[in-house]
């Protein structure tokens, strides 16, 4: 089955949906596990992107998507910045013994 290249912003836009709800609940494994979905599906369409283009009412609907997937990541930057200190401060820890 051909995928769309807009099928992939929308497969981008749902692992990023998934990995906020996997921050909500600080699920970090699947935060990783969703991450390489992600760049799985970034590499696909860019490589499909060589050969197609997006026609405008498509390009419309990517911005509302690109939308979506950038507040998702600011959300879920948000809410691993305090688990991201404490690995820090536990990989500073390691170091001083």
């Amino acid at each position: 089955m051909e995928h769309s290249l807009l099928d992939y912003y929308k497969a981008i836009e749902s692992a990023s949906q998934r990995m906020l709800e996997a921050a909500r609940v600080e699920d970090w494994d699947q935060i990783v596990h969703l991450e390489g979905t992600c760049a799985v599906l970034i590499a696909q369409l860019r490589h499909k992107s060589r050969n197609l283009r997006l026609a405008p009412d498509e390009r419309k609907e990517k911005a509302r998507i690109m939308q979506r997937i950038l507040r998702a990541d600011a959300e879920i930057r948000c809410l691993a910045e305090p688990w991201l200190g404490d690995l820090e401060q536990l990989m500073d820890a390691k170091q001083v013994h």
